[in-house]
């Protein structure tokens, strides 16, 4: 019980995000919303070692070569989009990488800027977080033309949609990104399996149904508005809490119809691996559709083991052809918790990342 408690008081990280620029808007919103975090393990799993306190290295951000920036090697030309993947297409074979980016002292374009010199590549996704009923911009004039924008929008509860009464504050937030007139990866109620937020079944009845319901209200509403450069990724977690029957995630899954990408949340907390974090949902889905990894980054949990983690996703990715996109949580200020989940807290975790990040695999 005393290890459930504590478990509970973690599950309270912060995730939303504003565009640059506002800062008095900033000031008068509450723009600390809850993160979340595996669940507990079982009561026979040990807790996991505790975490050096790495601090950020911007001395890391050696550019790669010349050469290799500005050189590539010849290569054939890519194959098409099978089709999948509705306005952001996927390629087979063809990785994107993503991030989160809220780096300690940084904008949002200074955190671009460092990420750039140290990879010699572009974020192909910027992702940012946000509320289900406040402040939503007309525009990320911060996130190039050139990179796909990944909104995650919290949820609410699901008797709020279904009944009706959201349907105008639905339409905003549709017309809104319409407006942006670019292509969207758009991440409604994530990790609706967990207990950790208003939006997931356990504070909704257990009732998935319910789920699937409000999603299909709020996706028809988009279309009728004409959000039609909007990518629909629904985004379970990589287990459920509580484990039952009733929270499966599969129970929560919208229909063909209604989802473009399936996305899925997962870190190492307890030195889990790649494939025990993300096999199961790819398996489920990645004969239909594009997986997302629209949460992942490696922790700390001694020394060589945010590297290591690094190379066996690089791996995982290798031999999963599903596997269209990685969004890494990359960030220093995640209030809530101890980690640091940039991977560039030390030498050999930032050369394992740019290695993995710039191989044949992330060229999508």
């Amino acid at each position: 019980m005393e290890r459930r408690v504590a478990r509970r008081s973690v599950l309270a990280l912060a995730a939303l995000t504003l565009p640059a620029g506002c800062a008095s808007v900033h000031r008068s919103l509450n723009t600390i919303g809850p993160r979340s975090v595996p669940p507990a393990p079982s009561p026979s799993a040990p807790p996991p070692p505790p975490s050096p306190s790495p601090t950020s290295s911007p001395s890391l951000s050696a550019p790669p070569s010349k050469t290799a920036a500005t050189h590539p090697a010849a290569a054939p030309s890519p194959p098409k989009s099978d089709g999948r993947g509705g306005p952001v297409p996927f390629t087979p074979g063809k990785l994107m990488l993503g991030s989160y980016l809220a780096l300690g002292g940084l904008s949002l374009n200074e955190s671009l800027a460092l990420r750039r010199r140290q990879l010699g590549r572009e974020q192909r996704i910027v992702h940012r977080f946000y509320p289900w009923d406040g402040y939503v911009p007309t525009s990320e004039p911060d996130v190039s033309r050139h990179s796909v924008l990944m909104v995650s929008w919290h949820g609410t509860a699901y008797s709020r949609i279904n009944d009706g009464s959201s349907d105008e504050l639905i339409a905003s937030v549709a017309r809104k990104l319409a407006g942006m007139k670019r292509p969207i990866l758009l991440r409604w109620g994530w990790e609706m399996n967990g207990d950790w937020f208003e939006w997931d079944g356990s504070h909704n009845g257990q009732d998935p149904g319910a789920y699937v319901k409000a999603w299909r209200r709020i996706h028809g509403i988009f279309r009728r508005h004409g959000a039609t450069d909007v990518a629909w990724v629904w985004s379970p977690n990589w287990n459920s809490a509580p484990a039952a029957a009733w929270n499966k995630f599969q129970r929560y899954y919208p229909g063909d119809d209604y989802v473009d990408w399936v996305g899925v949340s997962g870190y190492d907390f307890y030195d889990e691996s790649p494939a025990t974090l993300f096999s199961a949902v790819a398996g489920a889905y990645g004969s239909r559709k594009p997986i997302i990894l629209s949460e992942t980054a490696a922790v700390d949990l001694g020394v060589h083991t945010k590297a290591r983690w690094i190379k066996k996703l690089s791996a995982w990715a290798a031999k999963t052809p599903s596997l269209g996109a990685v969004v890494w949580f990359d960030t220093d200020t995640q209030d809530g918790t101890d980690h640091n989940f940039r991977p560039d807290t030390d030498a050999e975790a930032l050369a394992a990342y740019r290695t993995m990040v710039r191989s044949g695999r992330f060229t999508g």
